[in-house]
């Protein structure tokens, strides 16, 4: 993320473009509300699940937003993240809904192959249970498709068999958007209403709606260590391995996830502005540049949703 832009571009560039893509997600988010019996947004204090919770006020009007905030907590977040979160929440008043990759693992459902296993993958099961335990018939994230291979495949109403999984060969056509959200028992919906957006328009939408974010979006001094092309920060989770130097660096998120599996990236920038800026000469995209666990081969992604990630 080290090269520049001419910051006169900003200037120049239009954000019109932001009015079509908010009116789409909120009409989606409304459609959810009125197609479906029992919806919750996931929202893990993230920027795109910001940005979506923005949009919600508009839909629906601040403090009257008509399903739960659901979080599926791997234990290994960063706290600026889920204090954010905690924070966000009560300050629109929002039934926050928070389920534990820990409790699966007590309940032994979640099994891990070795004490230092990232736990990222294993919200599947969690995320599972929760939709067993409240009966949730569609759940809102903020995945783009922009973001990885197997998310361009996805519809924005994707439908899940009573295993939740996800046959990409078997999704349900979107024309004049008209969404056929018929469900058996069992079955449930994933709704990604920001599917058409790019890393740039959320961080063009951060800006104009000047929408607040955890802390380590942005510029900060960071032990990190170098390895396989990423900065790994350096926690009690992620320690140094052998042969490995510790280095400090300006460094921010621009994605936030399990800790044993996101990295930073070397930045200077202290706004939203900034980073609309630097976007613009990113050549990466977010995953690619910053998460671990989707490094492990071209399918990965794509075989983890079929087992049901979001």
């Amino acid at each position: 993320m080290n090269a520049r832009v001419d910051t006169s571009v900003l200037s120049q560039l239009s954000n019109r473009h932001l009015d079509a893509l908010e009116e789409e997600t909120i009409f989606i988010l409304r459609e959810v509300a009125a197609a479906f019996e029992r919806p919750a947004l996931l929202f893990s204090g993230g920027k795109d699940s910001l940005v979506m919770l923005r949009c919600a006020e508009k839909a629906f009007g601040a403090g009257r937003i008509p399903y739960p905030l659901l979080m599926i907590d791997t234990g290994h977040n960063f706290p600026e993240v889920t204090d954010f979160r905690d924070q966000r929440a009560k300050e629109l008043g929002a039934e926050l809904i928070v389920r534990s990759v820990e409790d699966s693992m007590a309940r032994g459902t979640v099994r891990l192959a070795h004490p230092g296993e990232s736990r990222n993958v294993h919200q599947s099961v969690t995320l599972l249970e929760a939709i067993e335990e409240f009966r949730f018939d569609a759940l809102i994230g903020g995945a783009r498709r922009d973001e990885e291979k197997a998310r361009a495949k996805e519809r924005i109403f994707s439908h899940r068999d009573s295993f939740g999984q996800w046959q990409p060969k078997a999704q349900r056509p979107e024309l004049w958007t008209l969404f056929n959200t018929r469900i058996a028992p069992g079955e449930h919906f994933r709704v990604f209403p920001i599917s058409n957006w790019t890393e740039l328009d959320v961080w063009q939408y951060i800006a104009r709606e000047n929408i607040a974010l955890p802390s380590i979006y942005y510029t900060h001094k960071r032990d990190v260590v170098e390895r396989k092309g990423l900065l790994v920060p350096v926690t009690h989770l992620t320690p140094p391995r052998d042969g490995e130097q510790i280095v400090v660096r300006d460094v921010r998120f621009r994605t936030v996830g399990d800790i044993t599996c996101t990295c930073p990236v070397e930045s200077t920038a202290a706004s939203a502005e900034d980073i609309v800026i630097e976007t613009l000469a990113a050549e990466v995209s977010e995953r690619g540049a910053t998460r671990m666990d989707d490094k492990t081969s071209e399918a990965s992604m794509e075989k983890r949703k079929k087992d049901g990630y979001f």
